[in-house]
């Protein structure tokens, strides 16, 4: 008889991007401005995880977590980019996104209240896709009905 595998989930760190360092800057000196922060192309067919780490935002405050996470997407469309739940893990967001319309970039704004009273607001991107068809070449050579044909490997046959 078979047993049914239980599984230990972990958030993927493919689709993870962490808050940039308090760092203090020296008097006279000019600061650089972060880097925007935004996740990997989604396809509008995936429903995944995504992973906001404000850790280095609590770097001298030990034992503070996320509390209270309120987030919005942004358009807000049908069809566009829907949050399916949010969730903690200590000093990490975890947000299941799904759908998106291919070729926008979406604004997730993650406002995060933490155990001791801190408050953070960052808007992340979230560019999508069309990743599950990749468009044929355009000498490529195609079947009486327009699809592509492809060998062995799913290449598009050309004709050059």
């Amino acid at each position: 008889m078979p047993t049914v595998a239980s599984h230990l989930w972990r958030p993927s760190s493919a689709r993870y991007v962490q808050i940039e360092g308090f760092v203090p800057t020296p008097r006279g000196a000019v600061a650089t401005p972060p880097q925007a922060l935004a996740w990997p192309v989604k396809d509008p067919g995936d429903t995944l995880d995504y992973v906001f780490d404000i850790a280095p935002a609590l770097t001298a405050n030990p034992g503070d977590t996320i509390a209270t996470l309120d987030v919005t997407v942004s358009p807000d469309n049908a069809g566009d980019v829907t949050l399916v739940s949010a969730s903690a893990d200590g000093a990490r967001a975890v947000l299941w996104l799904s759908g998106g319309q291919a070729g926008i970039t979406y604004t997730v704004t993650v406002n995060v209240t933490t155990a001791g009273g801190r408050a953070l607001v960052r808007s992340l991107s979230l560019p999508v896709l069309a990743l599950s068809t990749v468009p044929s070449p355009a000498n490529a050579l195609e079947t009486p009905s327009g699809d592509a044909l492809t060998g062995p490997n799913g290449t598009p046959l050309t004709t050059s």
